[in-house]
């Protein structure tokens, strides 16, 4: 018999105070209820005397998730998968497969051409939402320019020649103007500029280069109704040879080479051109501090 002491002083035997802890512990009380009417504060001689009877339901405390989890489990009684059930509890992936991993798993709602078709469709509607996104971008960043003065039309000219027409080096001199370019929206804003500096459209010559491999009749005609003259007008187009080691992306019917003009006696444009560059890359650089 193994004996212990109690609140009285006196030995008791271990068998009979149990007893009365379990019969205690069956009518709903609590540990601390147990311990104040036995009188035994020892933790682990009250463990050991209420060892095997589960606590009333009154005395557990209530744990926040025991509700969540019983919802991720029917859930996934309904077929929905780790990342379904993660989305609509707003609970980590890691919670949902130690809550549910016991459940059998689900079968595949789909097969796997009806998945492959749902991603198409998925990603379908996100480059139209990105689309239209983008048009409305751009439509907007339309508006902000407005109509153009004189005098940043001017400017913008003067950038775009910098950047994209022929100029003049210290190892060969060339105080030539000569500007080339395959996107027709360039080659417009180009020929307005030079409108704006009194360049007559007869001192304009035009000549074509692209791959010998192309359209080139198509070409002419496409350049030619661009800048509105007659493709009889045209000087001799350049062909590039192809070199059939190369794979060139710029194919197709919408390929159609560069467009080169040349103004005609043309030096002391260039020399104003470099001049008037100049004036920006200083007065930007005083910006700058």
């Amino acid at each position: 018999m193994t004996e212990i002491t109690d609140h009285r002083g006196k030995y008791a035997d271990f068998e009979g105070l149990r007893e009365r802890a379990i019969a205690l512990r069956r009518a709903g009380r609590s540990l601390r209820q147990i311990s104040e009417e036995l009188g035994v504060h020892n933790k682990e001689t009250l463990s050991r005397l209420v060892q095997g009877e589960p606590p009333a339901e009154w005395t557990k405390r209530p744990r926040a998730k025991d509700e969540l989890r019983e919802q991720a489990r029917e859930l996934r009684r309904q077929g929905r998968t780790y990342n379904e059930i993660k989305a609509e509890l707003g609970c980590s992936k890691s919670s949902v497969s130690l809550w549910v991993r016991d459940l059998p798993k689900p079968k595949p709602r789909y097969t796997p051409e009806e998945q492959q078709a749902l991603m198409r469709e998925g990603l379908t509607k996100l480059r139209t939402a990105q689309d239209e996104e983008r048009r409305i971008t751009k439509l907007a960043a339309n508006a902000e320019i407005g109509e153009l003065s004189d005098r940043e039309l001017f400017i913008l000219g003067v950038g775009l020649y910098w950047a994209e027409g022929q100029k003049s080096k210290p190892y060969a001199r060339r105080e030539t103007v000569a500007f080339i370019n395959s996107d027709p929206d360039v080659i417009r804003v180009y020929l307005a500029w030079l409108d704006l500096l009194g360049i007559a459209p007869e001192r304009l010559n035009y000549r074509v280069m692209i791959h010998e491999s192309a359209d080139v009749a198509t070409a002419e005609a496409y350049w030619a109704a661009l800048v509105g003259v007659d493709v009889s007008t045209f000087q001799r187009t350049t062909l590039k040879k192809h070199n059939p080691k190369t794979v060139r992306k710029n194919t197709g019917d919408d390929y159609r080479g560069c467009l080169v003009i040349r103004v005609r006696q043309g030096a002391d444009l260039y020399c104003r051109i470099e001049g008037w560059w100049t004036g920006i890359v200083t007065d930007a650089a005083t910006q700058l501090g």
